[in-house]
């Protein structure tokens, strides 16, 4: 039986294989699944994936499984809580971008703007085919990642940089950053 060859980050730690497997660079078009995702990179900003991908159950626990309308309804009495729960990143800023970005995700679907459309609109609605051979030449950011901070930020969400777009959009799939060598390439 031969050993699947995957992207070198992949192979680092066993939570990754599942993640990088099923789930990254997969085209999402879910509204709640990339709020969730978006939820969970700025959860990342100065960490690493692994401690988010460990942590995640705990974070679907306490924020509700993201859910946006829940999420949204947290007062400061829940952000108190929130701060004294070990199992998930206790940073205030962090917490309260979560839940003012839920506002503006249900603000922006009363307006009758689908949070799909907007995240996809810097791709043109479909995914960016890299074709990188190596790690090291995946970028840590995009013009398109710059264009979908300004994007976020002018509807209102806290929290998001360049950096984090770029992660969020390899996250959900809006680009396929996948070596050509990986088994899960697809061009």
């Amino acid at each position: 039986m031969s050993k699947k060859i995957r992207c070198d980050w992949a192979n680092q730690h066993e939570i990754f294989l599942s993640y990088h497997d099923e789930e990254w660079c997969v085209p999402c078009h879910d509204a709640e699944k990339l709020f969730e995702m978006l939820c969970l990179e700025l959860m990342q900003a100065g960490l690493s994936w692994r401690l988010i991908l460990e942590k995640r159950e705990a974070f679907n626990k306490h924020f509700k499984n993201f859910d946006p309308r829940k999420v949204a309804g947290f007062s400061e009495v829940k952000v108190e809580k929130l701060l004294s729960e070990p199992g998930i990143i206790r940073n205030r800023a962090k917490i309260n971008a979560v839940i003012n970005n839920a506002k503006q995700f249900l603000r922006l679907k009363k307006e009758g703007t689908g949070f799909v459309e907007l995240v996809w609109s810097v791709v043109d609605g479909k995914p960016v085919i890299n074709k990188w051979k190596k790690q090291d030449q995946i970028p840590a950011k995009t013009k398109e990642a710059e264009q979908l901070t300004r994007l976020l930020k002018a509807h209102g969400f806290k929290f998001i940089g360049p950096t984090i777009a770029y992660s969020f959009m390899q996250a959900v799939g809006m680009v396929n950053d996948h070596l050509v060598t990986c088994f899960c390439y697809k061009a």
